[in-house]
């Protein structure tokens, strides 16, 4: 990141003893900077509270989130917000501290190549041996304990992809290391369902909002592989593609289908630059 605040001071270090450090004690959102705002900042900042209720942290100043934000990145039009909150330091042990003083912490940088409006290109996609870890109880959460994704990314990586599936260790396929996953079969768009674990991805959310709304049959439910094999159209989202896109799923070739790019028009109408149409 090019800029850090920490408890809204400019920083780019945290104490040896923060629970986010040692533990993965925290959440994170990361939000496309696009137009010289945040964009969907409302629905990150719901998806944040939610997760601190659920780990008993106390709830973020939005307000001052949304200040440090616009002091980081007011100059810049393009760019990705960070934002973490961990439970911040506290004693060796797991036994977090009562009542706990959290860090908050938000960055900014200009976009990473392959996320700015327009230029995300069409994914090629691998099933990671890595399987993903299940939780009900942080099911959705974007917790900073990442360790499946980042050994899974590796995967993908080596094999020279952009994106890999992961499944849960009953075979369920979950969505990918940085994705939420949709296919379409029979003009039926399906997702996996997050009950046992899984991101609820904001884009994720509002897809299955604008497919609801233009008509389209969803359904969020228990995907297998054999399910994608079936697949006429697969694409992958995030809050900085938008819509992804598969062209190509374990050597399988694909095309940009016309429900994905009913779907890519409805959000690029939301100002979702990414999309194809």
């Amino acid at each position: 990141m090019d800029a850090w605040l920490v408890n809204g001071t400019p920083c780019n270090h945290v104490p040896v003893d923060d629970r986010g450090l040692a533990y993965g004690d925290g959440l994170f959102e990361t939000v496309a900077w696009r137009d010289g705002r945040a964009r969907f900042l409302d629905r990150h900042l719901e998806r944040l509270t939610v997760g601190c209720r659920r780990l008993d942290l106390p709830e973020p100043d939005s307000r001052l989130i949304c200040s440090e934000i616009e002091q980081l990145g007011s100059a810049s039009p393009e760019g990705i917000v960070k934002i973490l909150i961990t439970r911040g330091s506290g004693p060796r042990g797991y036994a977090a501290p009562s009542p706990a003083a959290p860090t908050r912490i938000v960055g900014w940088s200009g976009s990473i190549t392959g996320t700015m409006p327009g230029a995300v290109p069409a994914a090629r996609v691998i099933v990671c041996r890595t399987p993903a870890s299940v939780n009900p109880y942080l099911a959705g959460l974007k917790t900073l304990n990442r360790l499946d994704n980042v050994l899974a990314s590796l995967e993908w990586r080596e094999a020279g992809c952009n994106e890999g599936l992961m499944l849960d260790p009953a075979g369920r396929v979950i969505g990918g290391t940085m994705s939420n996953v949709f296919m379409v079969r029979g003009c039926k768009l399906l997702t996996p369902s997050i009950e046992h674990c899984g991101i609820h991805g904001v884009m994720r959310a509002i897809i299955l909002s604008v497919a609801r709304e233009s008509g389209i049959a969803v359904e969020e439910q228990d995907l297998r592989l054999e399910d994608f094999a079936r697949a006429e159209e697969i694409f992958l989202s995030n809050a900085l593609w938008g819509v992804r896109p598969v062209h190509d799923y374990i050597g399988r070739r694909y095309v940009t289908g016309s429900l994905t790019r009913e779907i890519g028009r409805a959000l690029t109408a939301l100002g979702v630059s990414e999309c194809p149409c």
